[in-house]
């Protein structure tokens, strides 16, 4: 199976009709890894077609709730929901807070959070660490950005293909090199220029990141308004950016070629 990117939400915390809260899924055979669930991720799944009772990683780049909302939603449907019973174990991956917060959920929704009957296991990551998964078809490397005092940006390596994900991140002039060369990187691309400072990027910082990452296509999500119209791709090559880039939609899909 050549291995994919489909985004599921490429929205905000503002609602929207036709923008779920930020999710991306990235599958290579039986490997099927969750980046973020915000809020709409679960609904936004079976709206596009995938098999999310199939889904086997989980990785969460900060704890915003548009970013980490529907983790309860997944849980439960997972357990109640899914077609057949569950035998693959999940994982979910999370910078320092994450043991912290399911016990929290397990509190406040029930037992299937920590519990949901199959195999599931919660792993605090490094923000500068790198972990693989224990038959090694994939690799999950991670690197510390300015936004909460958690953030991590993802780096994730399948086979022979790459895919980077900045989450939500200021600018920062390391994320480039970290992310150098990936097939897929996906961008936010929070404001219009003059961005308010620290806390997300805007089109020229954008292009800044990317003129050193260097991808083969660059995917600009998690784009507020007046940008959610569409001219965010425009003004990154406006500001210098030469590459491949598009606009995120929900449901589009991106084949690693």
């Amino acid at each position: 199976m050549t291995p994919a990117v489909t985004v599921i939400g490429s929205g905000t915390l503002v609602p929207s009709g036709e923008r779920s809260s930020p999710a991306h899924l990235v599958e290579y055979g039986p490997t099927r890894v969750l980046l973020d669930a915000g809020p709409g991720t679960v609904h936004g799944l079976a709206r596009h077609g995938v098999a999310w009772w199939k889904i086997t990683h989980i990785v969460f780049t900060h704890y915003h709730t548009d970013h980490f909302g529907d983790l309860p939603h997944l849980l439960f449907a997972m357990k109640w929901a899914s077609p057949a019973p569950r035998s693959r174990p999940l994982r979910i991956l999370g910078p320092p807070g994450l043991i912290e917060r399911a016990e929290a959920l397990r509190r406040a929704h029930g037992e299937f959070m920590v519990r949901p009957g199959f195999d599931l296991g919660y792993k605090e990551v490094a923000r500068s660490g790198t972990w693989r998964a224990t038959n090694a078809s994939l690799t999950l490397r991670f690197h510390p950005v300015p936004h909460t005092d958690s953030s991590i940006a993802v780096r994730l390596e399948v086979a022979n293909w790459s895919v980077g994900y900045t989450g939500d991140t200021g600018p920062d002039r390391t994320l480039g090199s970290f992310l150098r060369g990936v097939d897929v990187l996906i961008s936010e691309c929070a404001h219009p220029d003059p961005a308010p400072p620290g806390r997300h990027l805007s089109p020229v910082s954008v292009a800044a990141m990317a003129r050193r990452a260097r991808p083969e296509k660059l995917v600009l999500t998690h784009m507020y308004p007046p940008l959610d119209a569409g001219s965010a791709a425009s003004l990154v090559r406006e500001a210098g950016y030469r590459g491949n880039v598009v606009c995120a939609s929900d449901g589009e899909r991106f084949v690693l070629v």
